[in-house]
This record gives structure tokens, sequence and C-alpha cells, in this order.
């Protein structure tokens, strides 16, 4: 009997974008336009490259971007619902799959001491140069239309899963957490006895219901989240089971 539980980050962790919240670095808290239009759809990676050499350039250093990202509010109970699976983690395996990056999202991790919860995070590498920039690559290649070039949630999670299999690890229920557009390609590869939780309000929970509609829903059970406490409270409910 064991649970994975798989997040996204932002927006759904966070109650923010952690690559828009960096901007507040930038001189003025703000980018130029020139450098807010370069941005092309499915090239946010390339885009968010560009912000880090603009600020470096600026001589925004490490120290003052950590500060920074360390205030990032979490989600309202999101720090209550992590207690309670860091409290249960011989029920459940914990995965982050985001677009942000790694530098971002273990600064903000360490700083509220949650970053054990978590099993593995997926997401883009990123690290400061020599010279004291930071820079971001793609987290994967892959060949998926839906995706961003840079990362295809799907392959993470079957990939991931195919290695637990390998060390005879397999799940009684896969509960995925999100609520971007990006989060439509792996609930569409979840069974029928696993669970999207698309936040209430935002892309993917727009995007399921969007597919019911069209009569090709997706395979999985659906429930919306507004609050970490729902969250908390189907997971009581699968312990009980």
């Amino acid at each position: 009997m064991k649970f994975l539980l798989v997040f996204d980050f932002d927006h759904t962790i966070i109650d923010e974008n952690s690559d828009t919240w960096i901007v507040k670095c930038a001189p003025e808290r703000k980018l130029p336009s020139g450098l807010r239009n370069s941005y092309q759809p499915g090239q946010w990676t390339e885009y968010m490259g560009r912000v880090f050499v603009y600020l470096g350039d600026n001589g925004v250093k490490e120290d003052e971007m950590k500060r920074t990202m360390t205030t990032i509010p979490f989600t309202a109970g999101m720090i209550d619902l992590l207690g309670f699976i860091g409290e249960n983690k011989e029920l459940f395996d914990c995965i982050i799959v985001s677009d942000s990056n790694t530098v971002f999202i273990d600064w903000i991790l360490k700083a509220a001491e949650l970053h054990k919860v978590f099993d593995e995070v997926f997401t883009n590498p990123a690290a400061f140069s020599s010279t004291g920039y930071l820079t971001v690559q793609h987290f994967h290649a892959h060949h998926c239309a839906k995706c961003p070039k840079n990362l295809c949630k799907r392959k993470v999670l079957k990939e991931f899963l195919d290695k637990q299999l390998e060390r005879g690890v397999s799940y009684t229920q896969i509960v995925y957490i999100g609520d971007g557009g990006n989060d439509l390609c792996p609930v569409m590869f979840l069974k029928k006895n696993d669970i999207a939780m698309p936040r209430q309000g935002y892309a993917l929970e727009k995007k399921i219901s969007q597919l019911a509609q069209s009569l090709s829903p997706v395979q999985c059970s659906v429930l919306v989240w507004s609050s970490p406490m729902d969250i908390m409270s189907y997971l009581k409910l699968l312990i009980k089971e």
C-alpha cells in the first residue's frame, strides 16, 4: 500500500509563479518592454535565460535573488498539507514535476524546511556561472507535440514509474496535484484508479472540463481543490481505507 503524490510547483505549492517573482530583483522591479515582448510560445526556458542575463548585467547577485525568492508565499494551507505528508512518508512517495528550475525550488523548499518531504524534484537544471549569472537549461528532449520543448511531464512521470518498478515499487494510486495547461499531458496518462486534482479556476481544471464536454474525458477520477485542506481530507480518506 503505497501512494504516489505528484505535485506541480508554481501556483500549486507556492501561490505565485517563481519565474515572474524574480523580476522583483530587476531595476524598478520590472523588465524592459523589449525583453518582456521577446517571449515565443513554447520557449519559456529561453526567455528566462534572457531575463537572468538582464539581471546579471544589472549587478543582481545570488544572495539578493535568494532573499527575494524565499519571500514567495506558499498557497494557504500548503505547509500544513506537506507537514501531514511528511508525517506519513511510509505511505506516500512524493515528487515535484515543474517547469521552474532547480535553484529556485531548492531555495524555497529549504528555507521552509520542506525539502525532506519530497523524494525527487524534476525541473529545469539551473546553476550560477563563474561570472555569477544564473543559467537555466532544458530538463530533457522529447517528441510530445502537446508540451513545451523543454519539458513533457508525462514523459517524466512515465520514466519515474518505470524506474520505480525496476526497484520493485508499484503504487496503489497516483494522485496528481497541479494547475497549469502543461499538467494535462501527464493527467491524460493516468489510469482509472488514479486521481487528478486540478486547482479550481486554473487552466488544468478548464482543460479537463473541455475534454469531458467533447466526450473524450480523462480516464482517471477528477477532484477539484481550492484549498490544500481539500487535498488533505482526500489523503486522510485514502489512509483510512
